[in-house]
C-alpha cells in the first residue's frame, strides 16, 4: 500500500502540501484501495492507486483554484480544443489523446493513463467462485460422475 510520502516521491509534481494535503491524499488512497480489484490489478495495484489519486487530486486542485478566483468549484470545462488571446490563437487535436468513452478520466493525463490500464486489466476472462467438486469424490475431481443411466455424448 502506497503512503503519502511515497506518492510524493513517485510523483514529485504533487510535493506541495498546501495544495495537495495529506488528508486529501489519504482520502483518495482509501477510496482507490476500496474500489480497485486487487486480484485484477495484481502487482500493479499500487500503480493504479497512484494514478487514481493523481487524477482526482488534480481535479480537486482545479476546483480549488476556480473557487479561489471567485468561480464556481466543480464545474468541468472539458478538454480545451482552442484558445484565443487578442490576435493569437492555438488549437489542439484533443481527439488524438482522449480515450474513447473515457468521461472524466480524459480530464487529466493521469486519468487517461489510469483508464488505459483499467481497460487492459479488464480484458480477458476471469473466474468467479470456487468451481465445482462433485460430492463424495475426495480432494481431487476425477472426472464426471458415472451413475446408472448416465451416458456421455459422443
Amino acid at each position: 500500500m502506497i503512503t503519502n510520502n511515497q506518492f510524493r516521491v513517485d510523483y514529485p509534481e504533487f510535493a506541495g502540501t498546501t495544495v495537495y494535503t495529506n488528508s486529501q491524499l489519504t482520502y483518495y488512497f482509501n477510496l482507490a484501495y476500496q474500489l480497485l480489484n486487487a486480484s485484477r490489478w495484481g502487482q500493479t495495484l499500487d500503480v493504479g492507486a497512484e494514478l487514481f489519486v493523481a487524477h482526482h487530486i488534480t481535479m480537486e486542485a482545479r476546483s480549488m483554484a476556480e473557487s479561489a478566483n471567485g468561480g464556481m468549484p466543480g464545474q468541468d470545462p472539458g478538454l480545451v480544443a482552442s484558445k484565443s488571446v487578442d490576435k493569437v490563437s492555438v488549437s489542439f487535436d484533443t481527439g488524438a489523446i482522449a480515450e474513447k468513452d473515457g468521461g472524466h478520466w480524459n480530464q487529466t493525463l493521469y486519468g487517461r493513463r489510469f483508464l488505459r490500464l483499467v481497460r487492459m486489466f479488464g480484458a480477458g476472462p476471469i473466474q468467479l467462485g470456487m468451481g465445482y467438486q462433485p460430492p463424495n469424490t475426495g480432494l481431487a475431481w476425477s472426472g464426471p460422475a458415472v451413475y446408472p443411466g448416465f451416458t456421455t455424448l459422443g
